[in-house]
């Protein structure tokens, strides 16, 4: 759920996960592992920095997880 969601608001703001990864400073391997559920509870500073790269809450992030 969580990747679905980071997913929804990437392609909402239009970036690709290239573009998210730099913004969040974190491996773009990262990214994509969460966005598939292969990485299922990414660390909460991971998570801090996604939504703060997407200029969205953690709240936001986390909905419906």
């Amino acid at each position: 759920m969580l990747g679905q969601n980071i997913k929804k608001f990437r392609k909402k703001k239009k970036l690709t996960q290239d573009t998210l990864a730099r913004l969040a400073n974190i491996p773009y391997t990262s990214i994509t592992k969460i966005e598939t559920s292969v990485i299922k509870k990414p660390s909460v500073q991971a998570v801090a920095k996604i939504a703060k790269a997407l200029g969205i809450s953690i709240d936001e992030l986390m909905e419906g997880v």
